[in-house]
């Protein structure tokens, strides 16, 4: 049943995005005039389909992706140049089509996105809607009364009174690193005022207000990293990492970020038991872009949902799809700089795995789970690689640039080089994939 629910669950996902991925080529062949021939979900023999018109809808027995096939696309068939084939268009009407597919998967993202934040609301976690009592400080940040320590409740900042986290993060977040600020706190029973500096750090906000108190429950275990190779699982509470209490999600990731890739000792508690665990952290890529040691792990979150007005979650949206782009080409580059490992990157296996998982949570998970993947699809299928939608797009800008067609010869040898490129690549990627199961299992 596991292995049926991941089929289903992956091939929904994987689905959605081939079908409107190609059909966003369908329909920009279809407004430049060029006759599409067929619509494949899938490759390989037709097993069912219906033809409406002069395109042939079908569904193709190997369920890997899919294809549209347009009239005249391939230069090593005899054509008529008729003005409906493909090749016979001029060559930015080519490149819409061939961009058409991607922009289809972003759109996806953003349309996702959109809905969640209109229909249900911009999610957020509990704790910024409570009191700042302060639970804890950085690992680097000791303990003086001069300063915010632990138990603390923060009420006001400059002057501005701050009843939740999210209004001192809020006030806190307008001042620059060198600036002073004053805080007003509770503690023994009465106010304290405070003068703090912002230092010039990356965790300026949590050297200067601490941390609140965030339960260290695991809601997502990833795939192949060290924490689900040592055992941990979703739903473990992490009660204490190297020794130290652990009474903020955020001293966890301090531990893991500063232990340099030595062995982390975690107690964990699992069905009323206190279980020790050793992980070693792996290098990985944080969301800006910054190379940090992590263990793959996500904490559960109590989350809220502020419904957004219309306008709102435009702008949240489109701003949530930016800054997704932005981290998945942090990536690519990476990738490329070799600053990330091919052993990162997931194939179908994963994508199906992480799919069934979004399932369990709901909807909603799934919807963003697929919001994700169709982003990266879109996002990898623009790379100027040979046989992708960028490689096409690459090929006509060489010859806008030198004003002719390259050789039918230069086309398949191009062609060749990039399928061979990406069957040995998602071979590769795959491969990686399957050992990881094994090495959690065996």
């Amino acid at each position: 049943m596991d292995a049926i629910r991941v089929i289903l669950a992956g091939g929904l996902v994987l689905g959605v995005m081939v079908l409107l991925h190609e059909y966003g080529h369908f329909i920009a062949a279809k407004l430049c005039g060029v006759r599409v021939d067929v619509f494949s979900i899938g490759f390989g023999p037709r097993i069912w389909g219906v033809k409406r018109g002069d395109t042939d809808y079908r569904i193709s027995a190997l369920p890997l992706g899919g294809y549209v096939r347009m009239a005249g696309d391939n230069p090593v068939e005899e054509r008529t140049g008729a003005p409906y084939e493909f090749l016979s268009r001029p060559r930015w009407q080519r490149c819409i089509i061939a961009v058409a597919g991607p922009a289809m998967n972003v759109f996806l993202t953003f349309a996702i996105l959109f809905g969640i934040y209109w229909f249900k609301g911009m999610p957020a976690d509990r704790y910024l809607s409570e009191p700042a009592q302060v639970a804890a400080l950085p690992s680097d940040v000791k303990a003086d009364p001069a300063h915010v320590i632990p138990g603390d409740r923060i009420t006001a900042v400059n002057a501005t009174k701050t009843p939740t986290w999210e209004s001192v993060m809020e006030q806190v977040s307008k001042s620059k690193p060198g600036d002073s600020i004053n805080l007003t706190v509770q503690r023994d029973g009465g106010p304290v005022n405070l003068t703090e500096q912002i230092p010039q750090s990356a965790n300026a906000m949590d050297a200067v207000v601490g941390y609140p108190a965030l339960s260290a429950v695991l809601d997502e275990v990833a795939i192949g990293t060290p924490a689900e190779r040592a055992g941990l699982k979703r739903d473990d509470t992490i009660v204490a990492v190297n020794g130290q209490p652990v009474v903020s999600w955020m001293q966890l990731t301090d531990q893991v970020q500063d232990s340099g890739g030595r062995t982390v000792h975690f107690v964990v508690r699992r069905d009323g038991k206190d279980i020790p665990i050793d992980v070693t952290p792996a290098k990985g890529m944080d969301a800006d872009g910054q190379m940090t040691w992590e263990v793959g792990v996500m904490r559960k979150t109590d989350e809220t949902y502020d419904r957004q007005n219309f306008l709102d979650s435009l702008k949240d949206a489109g701003v949530a799809t930016y800054a997704s782009t932005r981290g998945i080409g942090q990536v690519l580059a990476g990738l490329f700089s070799g600053k990330v490992s091919v052993r990162d990157l997931q194939s179908v296996v994963s994508i199906a795995r992480e799919s069934e998982r979004a399932a369990e949570h709901g909807p909603m998970r799934l919807l963003e789970w697929t919001a994700i993947i169709s982003l990266n699809l879109g996002l990898i299928n623009l790379l100027p690689i040979p046989i992708l939608d960028g490689g096409h797009v690459l090929m006509l800008a060489i010859e806008g640039a030198m004003r002719r067609d390259l050789s039918v010869a230069f086309k398949e040898r191009f062609v060749q080089v990039g399928l061979v490129f990406l069957l040995g690549f998602f071979a590769l990627v795959m491969y990686n994939d399957i050992l990881k199961i094994f090495q959690v299992h065996y």
